[in-house]
């Protein structure tokens, strides 16, 4: 229940469509139970000898059967399309809130989850919420409705017979409880199945060339095959339950329809029941058992619903770590004066990836990070942009600390460009003018001039408007790299934090980079990670970082004389270059 009212509160926005078609469910249930009545009239007035004010009597009652009839297809398109109006509006916005939650939380929501499973849950469980809303909330309110409204009728026409009628009811409702809490948690494994199904059928196809490369078709198809047959029997598990249910409440009313046949003969054998009472009592008597057998299908789809539901209310309801604190400004006019004092971080509690780190950098200049692999220099990046918060210490712009400032004005000022360059399904003016809605033609190419891909593009198919494909398949890496150079580049942040712009090209490609970065130094404030240390000798500073600590601090030119980790990287990168030459 904690849950319905929970999710009442998401649909309470179409509020007027509801009361419409709860309306028209409540006139459409009054002509159900208004036309039995009209037909038992005619069958008392036919069971006469008709004559001729019978016969206008007849007459009567069918124009008023019609009437009714012709009520019930306006009722039933009211209520039927109204309520699914309001469902699919409402499964609408919570797949947009879902989506938008996600886009806002913290990066460590991610290390554990699935992209496909988190698509599963935005379009497929949110799905879900069209049976509750426009099936069974309606179809629930009907049953109710015509349930009394029937056993009321019942009671007026014969008291004795509408409680042997009753009789089948406690038994039911027993076992629709028995049903729900067996079926929910097979329905809530399939939901959780159908997640990890998408989610290696989207780790498969974005690593189809792996796949290919190594051979591994067979081996990736009997993993589908075996995440997709989880759902299968999950799911079966739920319909053969639902197998038993089904038949096991339709013979319980049959029972009842018997006690009501033989007890109704026996009535009119001994009390001189009325035979046009009884035909109504056997008219009624459908729409009596409607409901009650109804609800096997109803528990079936709520628990279906209700496992969707749990899915899409647990990213809802998801904490977001990193938020505006209470009175946060805005930052503005930024300078790219950055300050780390005495700051860690960890994932989880015992395994801490900085410590202590302290570091100045002054506006307009390029800070370099070197070291090994892991040692947390990615990470000092992203907490520079509020991805992560830091465990101890602070970090300042400009003198602000950055906790006390809105994420937004945050990263407004911070234009990234990574080493595993993500382009979206676009043309290539569209990917540079991604961060700039609304920019010109004309800055879109004066960033790609300073960015050193204007060649490359201009001597595309389509120029500009060439489409590169997903994630940027249709374009080498280097130029990947120079289209998020000039993304960033227009933008005109303040702070740019290249990471690992250079790993992955080739000597001349990373010249063209190079040239691309000198092109913006001193314009901007650089933090640069890099391996290749080529790419970084001109750095106002680098940092060393070993072990999540800076162990060195100083130019290209100090870090070789002092003769230590820096000297010894920069010699074996020096040897390895000697040896290619």
């Amino acid at each position: 229940m904690k849950m319905l009212w929970r999710l009442s509160r998401e649909a309470i926005r179409y509020r007027t469509l509801y009361i419409i078609a709860i309306l028209a469910t409540l006139g459409l249930t009054g002509v159900n139970l208004a036309a039995p009545r009209v037909l038992s009239d005619m069958t008392g007035i036919v069971k006469t000898q008709v004559d001729e004010a019978g016969f206008r009597r007849i007459v009567v009652l069918a124009l008023i059967l019609v009437g009714l009839y012709l009520l019930r297809i306006l009722f039933r398109f009211l209520s039927n399309y109204l309520a699914h109006k309001a469902a699919w509006y409402l499964v609408g916005d919570l797949r947009t809130r879902t989506y938008d939650k996600l886009e806002r939380m913290h990066l460590g929501y991610f290390h554990d989850k699935q992209t496909g499973d988190l698509m599963s849950r935005v379009v497929n469980d949110t799905r879900d919420f069209e049976l509750l809303y426009a099936h069974m909330i309606p179809d629930s309110i009907t049953n109710l409705v015509t349930f009394l409204g029937v056993l009321i009728v019942l009671l007026t026409i014969n008291p004795k017979l509408a409680l042997i009628t009753c009789a089948p009811i406690p038994l039911i409702l027993i076992s629709g409880v028995i049903f729900s809490k067996k079926v929910r948690p097979y329905f809530r494994i399939s939901q959780k199945k159908m997640g990890e199904l998408n989610g290696k059928l989207q780790d498969n196809l974005s690593g189809i060339h792996e796949i290919q490369s190594f051979g591994r078709e067979e081996y990736e198809t009997g993993k589908v095959d075996e995440r997709n047959f989880e759902h299968v029997r999950a799911m079966l598990h739920a319909l053969k339950i639902s197998a038993v249910f089904h038949p096991s409440v339709e013979f319980v009313s049959s029972i009842g329809t018997i006690l009501v046949v033989a007890f109704g003969g026996w009535l009119a054998w001994k009390e001189g029941l009325q035979v046009e009472d009884i035909v109504a009592f056997l008219l009624y008597l459908g729409l009596f058992y409607g409901p009650v057998t109804g609800l096997a299908n109803l528990l079936e789809s709520m628990q279906q619903s209700m496992a969707g539901a749990e899915r899409v209310l647990a990213v809802l309801d998801a904490p977001c770590e990193i938020v505006d604190k209470p009175g946060a400004e805005d930052l503005t006019d930024v300078q790219g004066d950055i300050r780390f004092e005495n700051v860690s971080f960890s994932y989880s509690d015992d395994i801490p990836v900085l410590r202590q780190v302290s570091f100045h950098c002054e506006p307009g200049k390029m800070l370099a990070l070197v070291g090994p692999t892991g040692v947390g220099k990615t990470t000092l990046t992203q907490l520079i942009s509020r991805f992560y918060e830091p465990t101890e210490g602070r970090i300042l712009i400009d003198g602000h600390d950055i906790g006390s400032v809105t994420v937004e004005s945050l990263r407004r000022c911070i234009s990234p460009v990574l080493q595993d360059t993500f382009l979206f399904n676009g043309t290539v003016a569209e990917n540079i003018g991604y961060a700039v809605p609304g920019a010109t033609r004309e800055e879109i190419e004066a960033a790609a001039r300073a960015a050193n891909i204007h060649d490359d593009i201009a001597a595309m198919p389509d120029g500009y408007e060439t489409r590169v494909g997903e994630r940027g398949l249709r374009l080498s890496g280097g130029q990947k790299q120079r289209v998020a150079i000039a993304r960033a580049i227009l933008r005109k942040s303040p702070i740019i934090i290249l990471d690992e712009a250079t790993a992955s090209v080739d000597v001349e490609t990373e010249q063209q980079i190079q040239k691309a970065i000198a092109g913006i130094a001193g314009t901007r404030t650089i933090i640069a990670i890099a391996h290749r240390l080529s790419t970084i000798r001109n750095a106002d500073k680098i940092l060393v970082i070993e072990d999540g600590r800076v162990t060195e601090e100083g130019t290209h030119s100090e870090l070789v004389a002092l003769g230590g980790s820096y000297a010894r990287m920069n010699r074996i990168q020096s040897a390895a270059t000697a040896g290619i030459a």
